[in-house]
């Protein structure tokens, strides 16, 4: 699924580990990434989470899509800060499933997403 996901890989995303219901992943904050507060947009910082979480709930065999999705902002990172994202699925049930994704940067907690899942199939 990352090889054909275009809007990931032109912002630089990359795919560090992925097994069954886990995935780690990769963004290094650029310059175009930060709002006029010279932070990261959060909408950069949730489109990292979201892209760890579509890759752990797509890590088996069956298609599976967002039905909904959280995200807490802890910290603030900057343009050069490298994020890292770690979704770990917590439950899976009928065609459901709940994930957890933390984003950190050099340690530290960024921010706290949670997932849920819906198969739909392949």
């Amino acid at each position: 699924m990352f090889e054909r996901d275009v809007a990931s890989k032109n912002l630089g995303i990359e795919l560090i580990e992925l097994a069954e219901g886990y995935a780690k992943m990769s963004m290094t904050i650029t310059d175009s990434m930060v709002n006029g507060h010279a932070i990261t947009h959060g909408g950069y910082v949730f489109l990292l989470a979201d892209t760890a979480f579509a890759m752990a709930c797509n890590s088996g065999a069956d298609a599976t899509v967002a039905a909904r999705c959280d995200i807490r902002f802890l910290r603030p990172t900057k343009a050069g800060d490298v994020l890292v994202a770690e979704a770990v699925e917590r439950a899976r049930f009928g065609r459901n499933g709940i994930y957890d994704v933390s984003v950190g940067c050099d340690g530290a907690a960024v921010a706290e997403f949670r997932g849920d899942s819906r198969t739909i199939g392949r």
